[in-house]
């Protein structure tokens, strides 16, 4: 018996046995195919057979690791405080916000079970190297902070002694112990802004020493005037130089308009290179 068929048990449903089948095969498109489908019939929140669920978090990011189980139960132990209990669904996926406090393959297993992304404005990262989210619920303000027990690795050996490598028992123990082993939670007040919610852009300002456009409101304030974070020296990188365009343009040749002449022309001007 495979690795994936031990973790997650036998399954009498057909798209498992095929999901299954599939990635024996290394045919990975196909598997996860299956597996969606799977999660679309599984619905019911309080199945304690949330392995497939772990199994598609691993797929996204790569491999199975203890960090992505506790990514799962904290996403659905969040969610469960705040009141949702689909919140990839349609009716649930604009009430929640989540704020993950690390840059692990925690955080992957939290985006992916709860559907929150970047891109969406849902997912929000503050950089605190604590293995802890706080899930929001925007229609009635509650949230909860989730942290991650380092009493819990300790504890793994208590609750899986039959395995004897760390990090498979690691991961067995995981699945086993109680969310209040597991977790520390906390009931949080967190501020928002309008500027943070989801949706369209609301605001934009234009620095005053280089041009760019800084949107929703993370324009920084020097002397009364809007800088973008890199004008105000806040910048993450240093020594920044500008690389001409013969370097930058690898796109196929267009026909030279009047109007795309023009439209270089400026762009150019601004500092003598193509950005």
């Amino acid at each position: 018996m495979s690795f994936l068929s031990r973790f997650f048990g036998r399954w009498g449903n057909p798209h498992y046995a095929r999901g299954i089948m599939h990635f024996n095969r290394r045919e990975y498109a196909a598997a996860v195919a299956e597996f969606e489908h799977l999660l679309e019939e599984v619905r019911d929140p309080s199945n304690p057979d949330v392995e497939l669920a772990r199994f598609y978090a691993a797929e996204a990011h790569g491999h199975l690791c203890p960090g992505q189980v506790v990514g799962v139960r904290m996403a659905i132990l969040g969610c469960r405080l705040i009141g949702l209990d689909d919140p990839r669904s349609r009716a649930q996926i604009k009430k929640l916000i989540v704020y993950v406090e690390m840059d692990r393959c925690t955080a992957d297993a939290v985006a992916h079970v709860t559907g929150v992304k970047l891109g969406r404005r849902s997912l929000k990262f503050v950089d605190y190297g604590i293995m802890a989210a706080s899930f929001v619920n925007l229609d009635t303000g509650r949230a909860f902070r989730v942290v991650s027990t380092e009493e819990s690795r300790a504890l793994a050996p208590a609750y899986a002694p039959e395995i004897p490598e760390k990090y498979p028992q690691q991961l067995e123990a995981y699945k086993r112990m109680p969310d209040s082993v597991l977790f520390r939670v906390e009931e949080v007040e967190i501020d928002m802004c309008e500027a943070d919610l989801p949706g369209p852009t609301r605001y934009k300002a234009t620095c005053a020493r280089c041009g760019q456009v800084v949107r929703d409101r993370r324009e920084v304030m020097v002397d009364g005037r809007p800088h973008c974070a890199p004008c105000a020296g806040g910048a993450y990188f240093r020594n920044a130089r500008p690389v001409a365009r013969p370097a930058v343009d690898r796109s196929p040749a267009l026909p030279v308009t009047k109007d795309r002449e023009g439209w270089e022309s400026r762009i150019e001007s601004r500092s003598g290179v193509f950005h």
